[in-house]
């Protein structure tokens, strides 16, 4: 707990960390678990991976926990975080993570396509917000981070959807900081590029390289370095940071 060699110290602290059960989210609960801070993450499908990163969470001396929720619910959202608060004694970090994707061009995506990505990746997003920002507001502290994508950015084709959703969280995480920051809360958002995850693992040679050669930085970026930039976020040494997109993206964007 606590690592002082790199000044990021999250002791005593207690976070949420949405779609914290796989891929970039399960990165991100160990990594603020890793500098000190309790952890609760939701899980929709995937109950074993959740137990296996809440156990990681104890292991590390932190408390942990795992709620069976759906982000894209304003009433799942406020039991959620009402149970956080009851175990953890309270709560001071929000990472909004979870999100989906789901293909097509624009000519033929469907009503459902498009429905069932903004629900979860933007009104998710404004569950959780919407529920912590009179609690962070009152205690007059709080971190919220909010992962979007270079694809909120720049836009991407076959997903006006997901580009869509993730351009509307750089929007949320401006107004949200510029409204809660007389309140000492700082709101901030990361952007990942192309990361090493279980989809990008499954990809064929030919469109893994195709990756690649986009990247400045000639590789595919590692969970835990966006990890690294979201614990920065939620420490003190993050304080006079707020409203800012930080792209996790090795030059992708450039």
């Amino acid at each position: 707990m606590g690592n002082n060699q790199t000044g990021i110290n999250l002791e005593g602290k207690s976070a949420i960390v949405t779609g914290g059960s796989i891929g970039i989210g399960s990165a991100i609960a160990l990594k603020l678990a890793e500098f000190g801070s309790n952890v609760a993450i939701n899980y929709r499908k995937h109950k074993e991976e959740a137990e296996k990163v809440i156990e990681k969470v104890k292991d590390m001396g932190c408390k942990g926990l795992m709620i069976q929720a759906d982000i894209s619910n304003f009433e799942d959202a406020g039991k959620m975080i009402d149970n956080v608060i009851n175990e953890f004694d309270g709560l001071n970090i929000l990472v909004n993570n979870a999100g989906i994707n789901w293909d097509g061009v624009i000519w033929k995506m469907s009503e459902e396509q498009w429905d069932s990505v903004i629900d979860v990746n933007l009104k998710g997003y404004f569950n959780y917000i919407r529920t912590v920002a009179p609690i962070f507001r009152e205690q007059k502290s709080g971190k919220i981070v909010n992962v979007t994508s270079i694809n909120g950015l720049r836009g991407k084709f076959g997903q006006a959807n997901y580009s869509a959703s993730k351009a509307g969280i750089i929007g949320l995480t401006k107004t949200v900081a510029r409204e809660l920051g007389k309140y000492g809360v700082n709101v901030n958002a990361v952007a990942p590029g192309l990361i090493e995850t279980d989809m990008m693992k499954q990809a064929s040679e030919e469109v893994r390289k195709m990756a690649v050669e986009e990247i400045v930085l000639k590789r595919i970026g590692d969970p835990e370095e966006v990890a690294n930039v979201v614990a920065f976020l939620c420490s003190e040494m993050a304080r006079h940071i707020t409203g800012e997109i930080i792209k996790v993206d090795g030059g992708q964007y450039i």
